[in-house]
């Protein structure tokens, strides 16, 4: 019975760490996108650095196959100055999450996948309000939820 219950122990132990390894990620993401919202390069860099280590962490498969598109997007950002370019990679980073959010469950709260027309480029979301991270202050609120990942 002991062995039993040490099994099922190191089990959830194992699940928390693989859901936390997904989670961590998308926090991650999330970060770089709110540093971009605000126009803060710095921060940008510096969040999209943390997404790097979390992305290499990583235990769960989901995470390991797309590793390496992650990484490459987020080094761009990581390693940019400049934040219209930032904002440009972005997209492809934002593609590449969205691309995993969907075939893994990255968070037990709903994903938003929103969308600004002028830009042509989407971002994800924790929160279905539109902050706009590919115009900031200029255009906040440009955009719509396009999907949402539960």
């Amino acid at each position: 019975m002991k062995k039993v219950f040490i099994a099922i122990a190191a089990l959830f132990q194992l699940s928390t760490a693989f859901a936390q390894d997904k989670s961590g990620l998308l926090n991650h993401y999330y970060e770089v996108k709110d540093a971009l919202v605000s126009g803060n390069s710095s921060a940008a860099s510096t969040a999209a650095s943390a997404m790097i280590a979390s992305a290499n962490s990583s235990t769960d498969k989901a995470v390991q196959a797309a590793k390496d598109k992650l990484i490459a997007d987020a080094q761009q950002i990581a390693t940019g100055k400049d934040l219209a370019q930032q904002r440009e990679q972005f997209k492809q980073l934002s593609t590449d999450m969205y691309t995993l959010a969907k075939t893994t469950k990255l968070s037990e709260q709903p994903v938003y996948q929103q969308y600004c027309p002028m830009k042509k480029a989407a971002w994800l979301s924790s929160s279905n309000a539109i902050k706009n991270p590919y115009f900031g202050s200029q255009m906040l609120t440009c955009g719509k939820v396009s999907d949402t990942i539960q």
